[in-house]
């Protein structure tokens, strides 16, 4: 049998049962259509939440205080933890490639400005806060580079702060109180909007010295560091390492690159991202299922034909790839039509839900077809080969 009439005899006889091929191809096309689906929302988000990660940049080191890693060695007085010190921050600035560091305290306070009140986050932060964080000041100016022990009383507004508080009046030399202490505006900053849920323009940030006496707090909640473009990560924490031991007397801070957090929440987004595909791929086993059932009904509604086929030379193999053929194309056709349900339905939902994170990669796609074509060959393996054994004589005496 040659290739083409292959192809014609396969195609003709999915055509001559239109209802049944058409309710089989459904199955298959439900389950890529929830496969592309729920792995393009899986992938959204995904993406939005490592760009809402990355926009601070990755070339950021963490330092927070205490070690995360477990030791076997009893407590006491060696395992005790000194806090991270302003004077700790000062020091880093010293390490090669590094070019900005910012302590970091944070807490919630009312906030009272032009005769209202508002709690709200507090930002305890060093003067090279926006250079670390890709952070613009909209007017005034950001906290000056005061000794970090004993600064000035000013303050910069988020902008929703701002507007709050002094809507579309100048904000900048007024007076506010923050948890009771007297402040003066000297800046506020533009929009920067939400991040996972966190509102970083309903903000006040104050010096970290003043925040620390705000909070009650002995020590700093973190030192971020940031290095310069393409220095080498491990030189820049190992500086860290050595000028924190040294003044510590023992490693008890957690050191942590932007690099290895991606890595993580990449890993974890992954698993999710998979985890939501296989419960697409439950629907798809069962097209699979589908598939397989209608090519058994096939090959005994056509016993006769294939003992005919025998009859006139048809080899076991030519009988074998019919049947394969058929249900390839059953499963292929499928696997387009739930393409099209899949990707057209992550549209619908994005125009529905703009602020729902969808992507659908071309890689998925391409994906999503072979494991259509797969499927297909799997269900359709068993009763081809049934149909390839049978016998000539006794296919035609079946009828």
């Amino acid at each position: 049998m040659r290739s083409r009439d292959f192809v014609g005899f396969s195609l003709s006889s999915v055509m001559a049962h239109r209802t049944r091929s058409i309710l089989t191809t459904m199955g298959i096309a439900v389950g890529i259509a929830a496969v592309v689906l729920l792995t393009s929302i899986g992938e959204g988000v995904n993406r939005f939440v490592l760009a809402e990660f990355t926009q601070f940049g990755t070339n950021i080191v963490a330092i927070n205080p205490g070690k995360a890693t477990t030791f076997g060695a009893p407590t006491g007085v060696f395992n005790t933890v000194r806090p991270l010190s302003l004077e700790d921050s000062d020091a880093l600035n010293r390490i090669p490639y590094v070019t900005s560091v910012v302590p970091v305290v944070q807490g919630n306070a009312e906030v009272e400005g032009s005769g209202r009140q508002r709690r709200t986050m507090v930002y305890g932060v060093g003067s090279q806060f926006p250079e670390a964080f890709k952070f613009l000041v909209a007017a005034g100016d950001f906290l000056p580079d005061d000794d970090p022990r004993a600064p000035r009383a000013y303050a910069v507004l988020g902008s929703k702060l701002k507007s709050e508080l002094f809507g579309d009046a100048n904000a900048l030399g007024e007076r506010i109180r923050v948890g009771g202490d007297r402040y003066r505006v000297v800046g506020y900053m533009q929009s920067k909007g939400q991040v996972l849920g966190f509102d970083l323009d309903d903000t006040v940030y104050i010096p970290a010295a003043r925040a620390l006496d705000l909070f009650g707090r002995e020590g700093l909640m973190e030192i971020d560091v940031l290095y310069a473009e393409g220095a080498p990560a491990d030189e820049v924490v190992a500086g860290v390492n050595r000028v924190l031991v040294s003044r510590h007397g023992g490693e008890d801070f957690t050191v942590t690159t932007q690099q290895q957090m991606l890595d993580v929440l990449g890993s974890v987004l992954g698993v999710l991202t998979f985890a939501v595909g296989a419960l697409g791929g439950i629907s798809l086993l069962v097209g699979g299922v589908g598939i397989l059932t209608i090519m058994i009904i096939a090959v005994r509604e056509r016993t006769s034909e294939i003992g005919l086929l025998r009859a006139l030379g048809a080899t076991r193999q030519q009988i074998l790839r019919v049947f394969l053929g058929e249900a390839v194309i059953l499963s292929s056709l499928g696997g387009l039509m739930g393409l099209v349900l899949g990707i057209g339905g992550a549209w619908l939902l994005h125009l529905a839900i703009p602020a729902m994170p969808v992507h659908t990669p071309v890689s998925y796609i391409l994906m999503a077809e072979a494991m259509a074509v797969v499927i297909g060959l799997a269900a359709g393996v068993t009763p081809a080969r049934r149909a390839a054994a049978m016998e000539p004589l006794e296919a035609l005496r079946a009828e």
